[in-house]
């Protein structure tokens, strides 16, 4: 049976001795000077979910909310109508966002583009151009690095003016809740104090995340390689050629064909196999293997070869 990632025994531990009374130091604290270290960001506050640090980061902008067709977060989408924010919602490449796509849209001043490092998961976005182009259009980039943070090859979770990520699971700081919102513009954090006051998370959520953020970046290491092997050895994946945290493979029978890798491929919790046409993924129809769900000893070549034969021999 596969595992489903869980934090580490040694998070729980911390985790549990905090939650008993047992607070060796600031942990919000030290998790900050953590992220600031990541982000490269001046400024942060942790928060009790990924959905709170969207809301605050919403709560800022004054203009348009510019969100991907596909390959996104729902939550998007539903905390900017409930800001009452007017949304523009941009044609992607298969949720890849490509800046030429933004020319045709027409955009009020002060607005901002909210996007994932990865489309899908499965692809990461070319954050660099991204936040170029908008630099120079006045257009405010978010970008929600739960599956970026800790990226050491082209700097995911780095570029952009917000950076925000949920802890919760199965994330990549992997607690089971949390989160936090970074960026130099200390305007952000002023001109949304109610919200964060409304979002304030534990010293026991915080010793964890405190925790977690030590191997954040071998963890993502391990995970993108992982899912690089998988598309190496499964034919006809949605971009095969970019890094990624799942494989996500097109088929007419994508139903059929995940009811039965269900049953297959179990996890002893939550499962690791989806279908699409979904929002959050592709809106097509598809097989998702996500990798990111798997606790990481299941991610050695014993397993992911499992995984590789009981998808090939139904496509």
């Amino acid at each position: 049976m596969f595992k489903f990632k869980t934090p580490s025994n040694k998070t729980l531990e911390i985790m549990s001795e905090v939650a008993k009374g047992n607070v060796e130091k600031d942990y919000e604290a030290s998790c900050i000077d953590k992220i600031k270290g990541l982000t490269g960001k001046e400024h942060v506050r942790m928060t009790s979910s990924g959905n709170n640090s969207i809301f605050i980061a919403l709560s800022a902008v004054e203009g348009d909310i510019i969100i991907p067709d596909q390959g996104a977060w729902h939550g998007f989408k539903q905390i900017a109508r409930f800001l009452n924010k007017n949304i523009i919602t941009m044609k992607t490449d298969l949720g890849i966002i490509n800046t030429d796509y933004l020319e045709d849209l027409d955009i009020a001043d002060s607005s901002a583009l909210i996007f994932t490092s990865f489309a899908g998961y499965s692809a990461e976005q070319d954050v660099r151009s991204i936040c170029r182009y908008c630099e120079n259009r006045n257009i405010t980039t978010i970008e929600d690095a739960s599956a970026g943070i800790g990226d050491n090859k082209n700097n995911l979770g780095k570029n952009s003016d917000i950076i925000l990520a949920s802890t919760g699971s199965p994330k990549m700081i992997n607690v089971g809740s949390g989160g936090f919102i970074s960026t130099d513009d200390e305007e952000v954090f002023k001109k949304t104090a109610l919200p964060q006051k409304l979002s304030k998370t534990s010293q026991i959520v915080c010793s964890g995340i405190d925790n977690e953020l030590n191997q954040v970046k071998d963890n993502l290491e391990v995970s993108l390689n992982a899912t690089d092997y998988v598309k190496k050895h499964i034919p006809d994946a949605i971009h095969e050629d970019k890094r990624g945290l799942n494989v996500i493979i097109p088929n007419d029978d994508a139903k059929s064909i995940c009811w039965d890798l269900k049953r297959t491929l179990s996890t002893d919790k939550s499962g690791f196999i989806t279908t699409c046409p979904n929002y959050n993924r592709v809106k097509q129809k598809a097989i998702c293997v996500e990798i990111k769900n798997l606790d990481y000893r299941c991610l050695e070549k014993e397993y992911l070869d499992i995984i590789i034969d009981e998808v090939t021999c139904r496509l």
